[in-house]
């Protein structure tokens, strides 16, 4: 392996649809039964060679045909659409299930984080559940006394630590869980798209110890539809897609790959929305009146109208968000009406519509992606629509010398408005002459 810390060669992943695995509970028990009253076990080799053969309709792929490497020190980020195979490949990689063939080579211990309170009991304490969860990440009890103090003084739930975590709001529960895996001193550290039930503050913080442990040593494998946080943390990336390995580059390398590749596939805007919570659904995203996914702007400075309908299924505090993108994923706008510290807007249990006016400042020709966001304001992410909408700015801005200005290397993004004034009198004249 030299210097790698995972090496993945040809790695497939197949699930049959409609087909339960055999290794459950109940099955166990139905074998037991059937060899108990001197029957034919209906789930031995044999019987399960005179079933039906399986289908290609039944067969589906998560996972086809992955390779690559991770050395020591090294943060990958792992980048791709809904259903392109990511978590798959974590859950694979955290040994929560066993690849259908392929070979993967580890060297250390690994920490992961995939789900929101994994290992955490609803009705232990927070307390109860530190030591819970590090034990079975590894640690043993004495590391995890020792590093109790931080684990809690990180997450910011000492005033709740000794409440049974089924009372702790989504945010809280993840801060816990993050800050007892990422106090564990494996070799190894995987995260899932989790952080994005954390606030903005509680996210830098996230960051800040990944990039922290990788300083140290640590690898990190980190998935995330952040394009901006992937490319602020990560050095190498991989993208994933359809479950195959689209681009293994360099992160730049890689974004861009998937920028070209990934964000054109969107069918709709709601199929393409990341949901995080239960508490609500949206139905339909209209963007001036329509739900296409490319938006023509015929004027640089452009009021854009968005339509939102949904479901709201428990009582929910939100506030929406939309941000304008560069194709390179910078941001350089943003539409927020409600402040984190005092929101204002509730939704009840059913229906809802909730519009939108923005005005976009006044963009220079060239592509350009609008993301919508709806968030409980300091608790968690409810649905998120990266890149929803792709605005194609068509406005030619001309400068006094003739050159067209386009959005591209070299030229910003936003024309400016201002004015100039020039003065001339004799007192400048003198100076220029003395100087």
């Amino acid at each position: 392996m030299s210097d790698n810390v995972i090496q993945v060669e040809n790695l497939w992943k197949e699930y049959r649809l409609g087909v339960i695995n055999h290794h459950t509970l109940a099955l166990d028990l139905q074998s037991w039964w059937a060899r108990m009253r001197g029957k034919e076990d209906p789930n031995s080799p044999l019987a399960a060679a005179l079933k039906p053969a399986v289908t290609e309709g039944q067969r589906f792929w998560a996972l086809k045909d992955v390779s690559f490497d991770v050395k020591q020190g090294e943060i990958l980020g792992i980048i791709g659409s809904n259903g392109a195979g990511k978590s798959t490949l974590l859950k694979i990689l955290s040994q929560v299930t066993n690849p259908t063939r392929g070979k993967i080579r580890y060297k250390g211990r690994i920490a992961s984080l995939l789900e929101v309170g994994t290992g955490f009991h609803p009705d232990l304490t927070g307390r109860e559940n530190v030591y819970l969860n590090g034990a079975i990440l590894g640690m043993d009890k004495d590391e995890i006394r020792n590093k109790f103090d931080s684990i809690i003084s990180f997450a910011e739930v000492e005033k709740f630590i000794d409440t049974p975590v089924k009372r702790y709001s989504s945010g809280m529960y993840v801060r816990l869980a993050f800050a007892v895996a990422a106090h564990l001193e494996s070799e190894i550290l995987i995260v899932d798209e989790v952080l994005a039930v954390g606030d903005a503050q509680f996210q830098k913080k996230c960051l800040g110890k990944m990039e922290d442990a990788g300083r140290d040593g640590r690898t990190v494998l980190f998935v995330s539809h952040s394009l901006e946080s992937i490319k602020k943390l990560c050095t190498r990336g991989l993208y994933v897609k359809n479950g195959n390995v689209s681009c293994f580059d360099d992160i730049d390398g890689c974004i861009d790959s998937y920028l070209e590749n990934g964000t054109d596939n969107v069918e709709r805007i709601v199929s393409h929305a990341a949901k995080f919570s239960e508490k609500l659904d949206v139905h339909q995203i209209l963007v001036n009146g329509c739900e296409d996914n490319v938006i023509p702007i015929k004027e640089g400075r452009q009021n854009l109208t968005i339509d939102v309908t949904g479901v709201v299924h428990s009582r929910t505090r939100i506030a929406f968000e939309a941000r304008v993108l560069e194709s390179s994923e910078h941001v350089i706008g943003i539409f927020y009406p409600i402040h984190y510290s005092e929101p204002r807007l509730f939704l009840q249990i059913g229906h809802f519509h909730v519009r939108c006016s923005i005005m976009l400042p006044n963009l220079t020709k060239g592509e350009y992606y609008l993301s919508f966001r709806f968030t409980d304001p300091g608790v968690e992410w409810l649905i998120d629509c990266p890149r929803a909408v792709r605005l194609s700015v068509e406005s030619e801005v001309i400068t006094a010398a003739g050159v067209v200005l386009e959005n591209r290397r070299g030229h910003g993004a936003i024309i400016l408005d201002g004015s100039i004034n020039l003065q001339q009198d004799s007192t400048i004249d003198s100076l220029n002459r003395n100087a």
